[in-house]
């Protein structure tokens, strides 16, 4: 059988990463926590929860942090979770299967893609902005970098499949958390967009607030999760403006 490192980013995740820790223990040979220099207890309860911790300073980069974790580890299959994130018992189990192939079988020439659902504000959405989603997160050994400072994503040539069971990203508590997270992301996406040269208007920025709020509000169907969706895609139209008008922000200051 295959060794399974689970890899959790964190800064700042005293509320969750107890929790996140004993959840990947169920099907993981070492949880690898990479800390960003959180001001909390989130080191010492990761520690007292048997993870194996290390840093890496926060350079806004949430790619590099995970390509760093990949140094850190020599374990033959990698999965990635957010301190937020759950896996139940049936992905728990399809992990566990999974792992067991030796990398010479033709499960362990695979990369493996698993279904996250959102839990947000008490409520768990089916549509809208925090639809049900599927994440690429589970490889073979080092088959795979990470590119994207902000929603990054990976880079693996190996075949794609689809693991059952899901995960549960429990995301925001309140709408102070939204809006701080998306604050936070708006800046990222910003900054890197800019460095690729990327440009913006203020009337782009209006038009692609307006076709978020059609693209989650009816083509994702947010208002079948009643008043909450409707309010969340309407939330949404602000956080897309915002990206455009901190690049056009930034491009103003910078002429």
């Amino acid at each position: 059988m295959g060794m399974l490192s689970v890899i959790i980013l964190t800064k700042n995740e005293e509320k969750d990463i107890e929790a996140a820790i004993q959840n990947a223990r169920q099907c993981a040979d070492e949880v690898l926590v990479v800390d960003s220099g959180s001001t909390d207890r989130t080191v010492e309860l990761a520690e007292k929860n048997g993870a194996r911790v290390v840093f890496r300073a926060w350079d806004n980069d949430f790619a590099a942090q995970r390509n760093f974790a990949l140094s850190q580890t020599d374990a033959d299959w990698v999965l990635y979770l957010d301190a937020d994130e759950r896996m139940n018992d049936e992905l728990v189990s399809a992990v566990r299967k999974t792992v067991s192939a030796k990398p010479s079988e033709a499960a362990g020439k695979k990369q493996y893609r698993l279904q996250r659902k959102s839990v947000a504000f008490g409520k768990k959405f089916s549509y809208g902005p925090l639809y049900p989603d599927w994440v690429t997160r589970l490889f073979p050994g080092k088959n795979v970098t990470w590119a994207g400072k902000v929603h990054e994503h990976p880079e693996c040539g190996l075949p794609l499949e689809k693991l059952s069971g899901h995960i549960e990203h429990y995301t925001y508590r309140d709408w102070q958390e939204w809006e701080e997270k998306m604050g936070r992301y708006s800046s990222i996406w910003a900054e890197e967009a800019w460095h690729k040269g990327r440009r913006a208007s203020l009337p782009e920025a209006l038009l692609h607030g307006i076709g978020s709020l059609f693209s989650t509000l009816i083509l994702r169907r947010g208002f079948l999760d009643g008043w909450m969706g409707i309010c969340l895609s309407c939330m949404y139209v602000s956080y897309t403006m915002l990206k455009y008008l901190k690049l056009y922000q930034k491009q103003k200051t910078s002429d």
